[in-house]
């Protein structure tokens, strides 16, 4: 008779097994992530985990609703998890670049996929993973409605990992925001970064090994060694969170996620008789590189980088790099990781609203015509009318 189905099945685990894959620790680990995932539910989903593909309903009330989707990673920031063995808030990261990216037009993160690649199937350590995803969806509002797991065994060391992931958001085709809404006069409106973010790691990690700095080093004794007693003493004094923190720990602070407090701020705008006009995500290139991208061809951004205070870790990173306040800027986001453009009258409105939203925010710029600032799309100088 053969071979029954059940005893296939036995004989094609061990031979998984033997080729180094673990199918008994991937079926636990989805069990230990079920709960995570359940949290992050929204109305629109149909059915739970388990199945071969997920369902989720348009939300009702929309006109002319229109599916917007983003895919990103969080890149070699997942080598600093690895070193200081927490994986907690990395998937946060990941949330953030794919549901902050969605945002940036107008639309509302509705649901979210993730894949998480490992050497080898630590249950426990890719449900700590995964609901850290599920912790990010939470707070920008998407249901996290599936994934893949994937053990890589002899391509992938067993101690490495890597995410990406996959956002829809949905918005009203009336409400969405690209660069033709953008008014000369505007002003920018930068929110506060929470670190590093999950931009600039490779440059991050060569300077670790560069200078032999253990991430498991005291945070604040790295930068008083780095930066000098009075610059550090600064730092120290602002930023208090920081007390019993280790270099790798700050490292690895989780990205804001904006896209809740954003769609707040334009509520709040709206609630005036007034609008919301643009918004950038500062990722890869700085603000140079991001900050134009929310602006017609005709209008530029200018912005007057003493309006903010530049994080610590920022100056770290710069003194031990070498890189200028001009560098730090076009190379990492310089602690402002999103920007809105609004119009003046509604500047109150945005910071009071994005502040009750947990992300405190203030006015780093405005927009004009790019042929007053000489055909440049982007300038660092001083804003009259904010002086």
């Amino acid at each position: 008779m053969g071979e029954s189905g059940v005893q296939r099945g036995i004989a094609t685990r061990r031979a998984y097994a033997a080729a180094g894959v673990d199918v008994a620790a991937g079926e636990r680990a989805v069990e230990l992530m079920r709960g995570a995932v359940a949290s992050t539910g929204r109305a629109e989903v149909l059915g739970g985990i388990g199945g071969f593909a997920a369902s989720v309903r348009v939300p009702s009330g929309l006109a002319d609703p229109v599916l917007v989707s983003a895919t990103d990673g969080v890149g070699t920031k997942t080598a600093i998890a690895s070193a200081v063995g927490r994986f907690d808030t990395i998937g946060i990261d990941l949330v953030a670049m794919c549901a902050d990216d969605v945002v940036c037009t107008g639309a509302e993160p509705l649901l979210f996929l993730d894949y998480v690649a490992v050497g080898r199937l630590i249950p426990e350590q890719v449900a700590e993973l995964v609901g850290s995803v599920a912790a990010g969806c939470r707070i920008a509002g998407c249901a996290l409605v599936g994934g893949e797991t994937a053990e890589h065994p002899g391509l992938m060391p067993e101690d490495a990992f890597d995410l990406a992931g996959f956002c829809v958001g949905v918005v009203d085709r009336d409400r969405m925001l690209d660069a033709s809404r953008v008014r000369d006069g505007d002003a920018i409106v930068g929110i506060a970064s929470s670190g590093l973010h999950a931009n600039g790691f490779s440059l991050v990690r060569s300077l670790l090994v560069e200078h032999d700095i253990d991430v498991a080093e005291p945070y604040q004794a790295r930068l008083l060694r780095t930066l000098g007693e009075a610059e550090a003493g600064r730092a120290i004094t602002a930023e208090p969170e920081h007390a019993l923190a280790t270099v790798g720990e700050v490292l690895l602070t989780p990205t804001r996620i904006y896209a809740r407090a954003v769609l707040e701020a334009r509520a709040a705008l709206e609630s005036r008789g007034l609008d919301l006009h643009g918004l950038a995500h500062v990722t890869g290139g700085g603000l140079p590189g991001n900050l134009p991208r929310m602006v017609p061809a005709e209008l530029g951004i200018r912005i007057d980088p003493g309006r903010w205070r530049l994080p610590s870790v920022f100056r770290l990173v710069a003194a031990l790099g070498g890189l200028d306040d001009a560098e730090l800027r076009a190379t990492l986001n310089a602690g402002i990781g999103m920007a809105l453009a609004v119009p003046r009258d509604g500047v109150d409105a945005a910071i009071g609203s994005l502040a009750a939203g947990g992300c405190p925010a203030t006015i780093i710029g405005d927009v004009v015509r790019a042929d007053a600032l000489g055909g440049r799309r982007y300038a660092e100088e001083a804003v009259p009318w904010l002086a």
